[in-house]
């Protein structure tokens, strides 16, 4: 008998990009744990990957390339050759480019993996789709509005070190579950609490992680750019703004000073629905407490003002000062820190002339209405958008033409795939060479294969570099094996990278960054133009936006005539068994998720006349879907909430997604998804409500 283990990584959309090994006897995968020594991972992983290994064996796996045979939507297919398969895809890509040139071609990837090599950090396919001219593909729809707000503030979209809370004084959890969607920080949370910490979470909704602060505040749906002014004001009524640090490290406070002032505990207690109480006392907290460490998830800059939200909340550690303290600061992702040679896995070079961007969160839009040139061509790969992605009823009528050539690759049949003309089976994480990193950490693994593919499953790589044969491309660049292209990534001379070559991070399956134990990103100055902290940033202006951090209000969330007719506003969370539509066709975990739920605060459901346990539907103009009705004030009054994920097909052919709208933030082209009104009715009540809200 022969046992080995062997080094990999999660390659699912969760902060924790958690390290690995799989133990393999006798060629065959029969256990799965985390990595014990490493120091974020410790050994655990989620319940949601626990059973990992059972998924890549599910009854439903794709396991050969298959060619539709019935309607789009039908889900009706035939098996064929990878021969067949590819000389098709490439013929009809071949015919696309002929009449509109590459960019009428939309490759649509995901965040099903994170890879460097497979996935979406190294933006898998990049090389094929330069060389065609395909139309560039905008990720959009987790965490750009973000980034952006911050790089005004920072300069940079990083932050600090998750492993410094445990010498935070105060933890402000804010718009974070992480007992739900990244649960090795609560360990790091934990240890703070040891240490004397006071844990607070702000969030709408009073979740897991909520339930097990020590404060539980609950602001309106954004409007947490508000609350952090009213805050930093009570900071300077309070005396307690670090003068010194403002004067040495910052620009525009002068200016910045002014906005502050003008939110005093009365007006951001209109704004955010809190009480005076409760801002002051958090306010004096933060300003006598430090150091203050905020850790700040995507769900708060999914509305209207989403980019502003971060921009604004980065600048509250800089009148703390704690900005230049261990255990100060905010967190919102740590991906940039990995100074790897993306560009080298990009290869833009390889573009002969600038080519259009179409945004992932407007793909409705990309099918229906882009004509010059149309989409005629759609390769989807890491991505279930039907589910996933906003405006969902349109979404179907898009991917129902017949005009357009639709490709999925994925592991499974999933709701998009429905909809496809040809469907390529792909490899899973313990059968391809992959590279990863973490956006809540300083770790980067090595995903070595345990186990050969099932079917006639490829890697994503291999995929592409077959199609590129298939379309007798002759770039050489197009054809580099997967440990040629791990190589590629890690020759970089970033000090990040100090003294991690692709031999020792194979040998040893992780690696943490080359930074220092107890690291301070700005100890030494922002990479900003000024070098500083900019309150006003002149880049901001230049770009469109006030110059000043401050508050954009969400736009549903804060329209009164609409609140008329559409009172609630809906926050579709994370799901604490499925990660985004990932295991949501997994029995265990969809019996364990429950069917689609929504949760009204009581005297929402009292005035609406919906009893727990009734049949609901949740709607507005732009479409609705139906689930069981939930009471309790875990939620807000005016405030309803929802998980996403579910699959269509499982849950009566609609979701939360065909309420959202599909249009942008302020920053970045990001999505809105809590930016949302609806109805809520009984449906034993009120049949006749369905045609009003969407249905």
């Amino acid at each position: 008998m022969n046992t080995a283990q062997v080094p990999g990584a999660c390659p699912l959309d969760c902060p924790d990009g958690c390290s690995w090994q799989v133990t393999v006897r006798d060629g065959e995968a029969v256990a799965l744990r985390g990595t014990p020594e490493h120091p974020y991972t410790r050994g655990t992983l989620c319940v949601k990957v626990n059973q990992f290994l059972e998924h890549t064996r599910a009854p439903g796996r794709l396991l050969h390339p298959l060619r539709r045979v019935g309607r789009k939507g039908e889900g009706r297919f035939e098996r064929i050759s990878w021969d067949s398969a590819l000389d098709e895809i490439a013929r009809r890509l071949k015919q696309t480019i002929e009449r509109h040139g590459g960019e009428a071609i939309w490759p649509y990837q995901g965040t099903g993996t994170l890879g460097f090599l497979q996935g979406l950090q190294g933006r898998a396919g990049s090389r094929l789709w330069n060389v065609l001219g395909a139309s560039r593909h905008d990720m959009t729809i987790c965490s750009i509005a973000g980034l952006v707000g911050l790089r005004y503030t920072l300069g940079v979209s990083t932050g600090i070190d998750p492993e410094s809370l445990e010498h935070a004084r105060l933890v402000l959890l804010w718009g974070s579950n992480p007992l739900t969607s990244h649960h090795h920080l609560w360990k790091v949370v934990q240890h703070a609490r040891k240490n004397g910490a006071h844990i607070v979470v702000v969030d709408p909704v009073r979740s897991r992680s909520a339930a097990q602060a020590d404060e539980h505040i609950a602001p309106l749906p954004g409007s947490d750019a508000a609350l952090a002014l009213g805050l930093m004001h009570v900071v300077l009524r309070e005396g307690a703004e670090d003068r010194e640090y403002l004067a040495a490290h910052t620009v525009g406070w002068e200016e910045f000073r002014q906005r502050v002032l003008d939110f005093d505990p009365e007006r951001t207690a209109r704004d955010t629905g809190l009480t005076e109480e409760e801002i002051v006392r958090l306010g004096r907290r933060i300003a006598h407490s430090g150091p203050t460490a905020i850790r700040v998830s995507q769900g708060i800059q999914r509305h209207a003002g989403g980019g502003t939200t971060l921009r604004t909340l980065a600048c509250l550690p800089a009148v703390t000062g704690d900005w230049q303290r261990y255990g100060g600061g905010l967190l919102y992702s740590t991906d940039g820190y990995f100074g790897a040679n993306r560009e080298a896995l990009f290869r833009d070079d390889l573009l002969r002339h600038p080519v259009r961007t179409l945004s992932m969160t407007r793909l409705a839009e990309g099918l229906l209405e882009v004509d010059d040139p149309p989409v005629e061509a759609l390769i989807v790969y890491g991505a279930n958008p039907l589910t996933s992605s906003p405006d969902q009823n349109r979404i179907r009528r898009g991917l129902a033409r017949e005009d357009l050539f639709t490709v999925v690759m994925d592991h499974f049949q999933t709701d998009t795939a429905d909809y496809a003309d040809i469907l390529l089976p792909a490899t899973m994480q313990t059968e391809h060479l992959d590279v990863h990193d973490g956006y809540s950490h300083l770790y980067i693994a090595w995903n070595e294969p345990a186990v050969a593919p099932p079917g006639e499953c490829l890697p994503t790589t291999e995929t592409f570099r077959r199609l590129a044969r298939a379309m007798d491309l002759t770039e050489p660049a197009l054809y580099a094996e997967d440990e040629e292209l791990a190589s590629e990534l890690l020759d970089s001379p970033h000090p990040s990278l100090t003294g991690i070559t692709v031999d020792t991070l194979r040998t040893k399956g992780w690696a943490r960054l080359a930074y220092p134990d107890q690291f301070v990103p700005f100890a030494n100055g922002f990479p900003t133009p000024s070098g500083k902290l900019e309150f006003v940033s002149e880049t901001a202006r230049a770009d469109g936006h006030d110059p000043v951090a401050g508050h954009v209000p969400a736009k549903e969330t804060d329209d009164a005539d609409l609140a008329r007719s559409y009172p609630l506003v809906l926050l579709s969370v994370a799901n604490h068994f499925f990660l985004n539509t990932v295991f949501a066709n997994k029995p265990e975990l969809r019996r364990r998720a429950g069917p689609p739920y929504v949760v009204l605060h009581p005297k929402d459901a009292a005035m609406n006349g919906i009893s727990a346990g009734d049949r609901v539907r949740v709607g507005n103009r732009r479409g609705a879907f139906e689930a069981l009705a939930r009471i309790d004030d875990v939620v807000r009054p005016g405030v309803a909430m929802t998980t996403k994920g579910h699959w269509l097909k499982f849950t009566g052919g609609s979701g939360p997604n065909a309420t959202i709208d599909e249009r942008d933030a302020d920053m970045g082209g990001g999505a809105v998804f809590h930016d949302n009104r609806v109805r809520i009715t009984s449906l034993a009540r009120n049949e006749d409500d369905r045609s009003e809200d969407g249905g």
